[in-house]
């Protein structure tokens, strides 16, 4: 699943094109793609049509397009959640429909001209919406992309992520210490710290020698400090290659694979030699995924 610097990979590419382009028609190929808009494809394309994006804002793993008021809407953006396999491109006008493309935008850019935004999802686990804007609770902008202090509804719930300014430190810390569930559990939770999934906990933890089962409430305020250090390295060395792709399914707006899987010391590596102290990492089952770490460096505490 694309965790944050995938999806702010594609937030990145969308913004040039999308930030004061028209959207002049809208496709809903499988309404599948919809599961989080309230109404079907009808009330969908014309709540668009003729709406224009004015930013390209993302918190976690979650992206939006806030709209430009009109006469009779208001506050309101398009959210879009990737899911496994979600993929926002930009195409050429015209363009012929891309393997499992589910919705499609047809914009008019000022600058750029007639371009086409379209959502391709083979497994069918992502989705579009508009959506309303409610006030961001800590009253900064709502994420990376917008100086809005506002988020969609559907993403009021998602904490900040890391990298954000707005992210609180000393409000992470509080959170983890009123935690007895495993410090990898508490990663992934996206209502206390959001965009950390599998791939970057697992990174991250080896980075910091904390063992992923370690209950959270155990941590020192120097291992936390350390870990939300490796957290941030970890992902902003994904976002400069691009982010992590195994396969075809995550790719940038252009189509185009990211690279950080070559630089993983601990996800997918069982059986491999750690790249610290040489003993083999392994593999344990982990919330229904897998959780990979080396015994040697990663010691539990519990």
């Amino acid at each position: 699943m694309p965790e944050l610097p995938e999806v702010e990979v594609v937030r990145a590419g969308l913004a040039p094109a999308v930030v004061g382009a028209r959207i002049a028609a809208v496709t809903v190929l499988d309404e599948r793609a919809l599961t989080r808009h309230v109404g079907g494809a009808i009330s969908f394309e014309e709540a668009l049509t003729g709406r224009t994006v004015v930013a390209a804002a993302r918190r976690g793993k979650f992206l939006w397009l806030p709209l430009a008021d009109d006469e009779t809407r208001g506050g309101e953006a398009v959210v879009g959640h990737l899911g496994m396999s979600g993929q926002l491109l930009l195409r050429e006008s015209g363009a012929p429909a891309e393997r499992h493309e589910r919705v499609r935008l047809d914009i008019r850019h000022p600058q750029h001209g007639d371009l086409a935004v379209v959502f391709a999802d083979q497994r069918t686990f992502g989705s579009l919406a508009v959506d309303h804007l409610v006030p961001a609770p800590d009253g900064a902008a709502g994420g990376w992309g917008t100086d809005l202090a506002a988020v969609p509804s559907q993403v009021a719930h998602i904490a900040r992520d890391p990298l954000d300014p707005a992210f609180s430190d000393a409000r992470f810390r509080r959170a983890l210490s009123a935690k007895r569930s495993a410090v990898k559990r508490v990663l992934l939770d996206q209502t206390v710290i959001s965009g950390v999934g599998n791939i970057y906990a697992d990174e991250a933890l080896w980075a910091s020698r904390l063992h992923p089962e370690t209950p959270a409430a155990a941590l020192s305020t120097r291992a936390v400090n350390r870990l939300l250090g490796e957290i941030r390295a970890v992902l902003e060395r994904a976002l400069a290659e691009g982010g992590t792709s195994f396969d075809a399914q995550y790719v940038n707006v252009n189509g185009q694979a990211g690279y950080f899987a070559h630089s993983l010391n601990a996800y997918g590596r069982e059986g491999e030699p750690c790249p610290r102290c040489g003993r083999p990492l392994v593999r344990a089952q982990f919330m229904n995924r897998s959780s990979h770490f080396c015994p040697r460096c990663q010691r539990s505490v519990a």
